[in-house]
Order: structure tokens, then sequence, then C-alpha cells
């Protein structure tokens, strides 16, 4: 039987996270995304991911030490960073830069337990720096170069503003990254697996990973909904007309409210309820009103669809107020999913079988051919 985007299809077994798309729960190595959303860090996070275990006070201490030292990127990379055109993509920074420090790594190609793990590290450690980089020189400001006394979200916040990040801000931006570490087989994961599975290197599958997180229906959700949210608030302004009516409108014409509706969960997103109350606490602190006009629309869609919001629909109005902006949201994203991304290719290595699924030819069959002088 075919299905068409592989829906309902089981293409493997994984010990990494879990989801019951009829319940709304999201577990990573058997914890509740919840719990580890109100009580953990990205740091302990990622430990969790990679070792299948939550770490001791000393493991973490030692474990968050060796990221930081590894926050500095080549001086090869800034340069690459400084020489791309100003109309490239910060996504499409981030996959080359990645690229290119794949170049730089003399056991590229060693694929082992102990090496897949140390070229997470790298990678993990060196994302935020890029990005932020990337930033500050699209902004045509100074280099503000990490730290050695901040933990990783709060060094990326110091990075990217060049100011004391403002402890909410970053209680609000690490919990997104836990949010976005994993979320099983997405089509970014499966894509970095399928890399994994043919024995390619770490950083070609995340540069495949990067390539598929940037399509508009994977990461660029959070980036077309607060597009969404300003269009809406214009209308309101300008025209009179209620975010009730705009959606009802839009829906009538076909057309795709972003950040509502999931491949896998039949309720609300869990990781949407997190953000949502992030999204909250920050909208009181900077004064805006994001989350009143979030609320009306996610009313209105479930009424006229039955369709919950889904973790973009919050995460775009957590960006907007940590003053990110719009084409960086899906960087954001790969920041944290790159936690994701590394732990399944290092399971996929484990015991690697290639990926290479069927298809059903549909084409013409048996067709003959005929020399080029003689066809009309």
């Amino acid at each position: 039987m075919v299905k068409e985007g592989m829906k309902e299809v089981v293409a493997l077994q994984s010990k990494i996270s879990r989801i019951d798309g009829e319940k709304g729960e999201l577990e990573y190595r058997g914890y509740s995304i919840h719990d580890l959303a109100e009580n953990s860090t990205f740091e302990e996070t990622v430990f969790l991911l990679w070792n299948g275990r939550l770490p001791t006070q000393k493991e973490l201490e030692e474990f968050k030490e060796d990221l930081i030292d590894r926050r500095r990127i080549p001086p090869e990379v800034i340069g690459q960073l400084s020489t791309l055109p100003d109309i490239t993509h910060p996504m499409v920074v981030l996959r080359t830069a990645i690229s290119y420090c794949g170049s730089l790594d003399e056991k590229l190609h060693k694929i082992d337990p102990g090496e897949n793990l140390e070229k997470s590290k790298e990678i993990l450690s060196m994302i935020p720096t890029i990005i932020a980089f990337t930033y500050r020189m699209r902004e045509g400001k100074r280099l503000v170069h990490p730290r050695e006394d901040l933990d990783h979200t709060a060094n990326f916040l110091w990075m990217l503003k060049g100011e004391e990040p403002d402890p909410l801000e970053v209680e609000a931006l690490d919990t997104d990254l836990i949010l976005h570490a994993e979320h099983t087989l997405n089509a970014s994961t499966y894509s970095s697996r399928i890399a994994a599975s043919t024995k390619s290197d770490m950083y070609a599958g995340i540069v495949s990973a990067t390539g598929t997180l940037m399509g508009p229906i994977h990461g660029g959700a959070s980036q077309w909904v607060i597009e969404m949210l300003r269009e809406v608030k214009e209308e309101m302004e300008k025209n009179g007309v209620s975010p009730e009516d705009w959606i009802k409108e839009k829906l009538r014409a076909g057309e795709i409210i972003p950040g509502f509706g999931h491949r896998v969960y039949k309720t609300m997103d869990p990781r949407a309820k997190q953000l949502k109350d992030l999204a909250k606490k920050l909208d009181e602190k900077r004064g805006n009103d994001w989350c009143s006009l979030s609320r009306r629309i996610e009313d209105a869609v479930r009424e006229e669809k039955d369709i919950d919001p889904n973790v973009d629909f919050y995460a775009g109005t957590v960006y907007v107020n940590l003053d990110i902006p719009d084409e960086f949201f899906i960087p954001i994203f790969a920041m944290g999913r790159i936690a994701g991304w590394t732990t399944h290719m290092m399971e996929q290595y484990e015991e690697n079988v290639l990926i290479r699924p069927l298809q059903e030819y549909v084409g013409e069959k048996y067709r003959k051919y005929v020399p080029i002088e003689e066809r009309e």
C-alpha cells in the first residue's frame, strides 16, 4: 500500500523520544517534555539525549565546561561568513559554515561512538556562535565573542545583543531550545538519519538536516506565523477587520493558517502549551499584545476547523519578544534541534541499515526508442 508522505509508516525503531498523538504527549528518553521544560536546562537535556540518562551534578558541570571550550569557531569560518552575499538567508549561511567546519576536521570520515560524540559537541557548541556572528555582521556591529562564565543560552544572547542577558529572556529561550531539541522522525531528522545510513560524515548529515528544516512547512512556519500576526494587526488597525473575520475569509479562500495542525498530534501540541505561557510572560515584560491576538486566532481556527496550534504558533511570539529578526527564526530552531539530529545520527551509526524505501512506478512502460531523425 502506498502512503503519500509516508504518513503513519513506521520506518525504524528508536530509544530517543516518544509521541502519543492522541493524548498529546512527548517524552525524551522516557521523561515528559513538561518536566524537562519546567525543571531542566538545555545542556542537561542534551546530556540526556546523548547518554540516555540524566547527569549527576558533577557530570553536568564537566559537560558544560566541555561545551564552553568548543564555542569559538575557526578564523577561516569567520572569514567565510564575512564574504557571503548580504542576500544569503541566515539558514544558508549556517549550513555553509557547518560544511566548512567539516572540511577543517582531520577526522571527518572517522565514524565510531567516541568520535561521533566529539563531533556532536563541536557542532552543537559552534552553531550559536555562527548564528550570532552572522547577525552582527549583517547589522554592521562588532563581533561579540563567547564568554566562559555563561551557560549555553545566556552566552548566545550575550553574543547576539552584546549586553548582559535578561534572566527572563534566558529562561524563555532555554525552554524553547529544550522544546525544539527532539521530535522523533520529523523531516529534517529523517534526512540526517538517511545520510548516516550511507555512512556519510556527521557534518554532511547536519547540512542535509538544515537544508530540510528551511522549508516553510517545517522549520520556517514560525516566521510565517509572525508575518500573519502582523498582517492581522494591520487589518484591525487600518480597516477594522477582526481576527475572527480575517480567519474566516482566509479559510473560505482555501488558504493555510500557519502554526496549526500536525501530522502526528490529534490534539494541542504539548510544546505549544509551554511556549504559550512563556510568550505571555514576555509580552507582559515588553508591553506587547501578541498573545491576546494569538488567542483570538487560536479560538477562531479551533471553532472553524477544530484544529489546535502546534509549536510554531507561539514560538514566533517568543522570538519577536526577544528582538530576534524574522529571518533568524529558523536558525534558532536549528540551534535547539541540533541535539536531536546528532542523537539520531549516533543511533543510526550504532546498528546501521541503509535507508532505501521502495516506490510505486505510475509512468508509461515499454516505450520504443525512435531515432531522432524519425521523430515528429
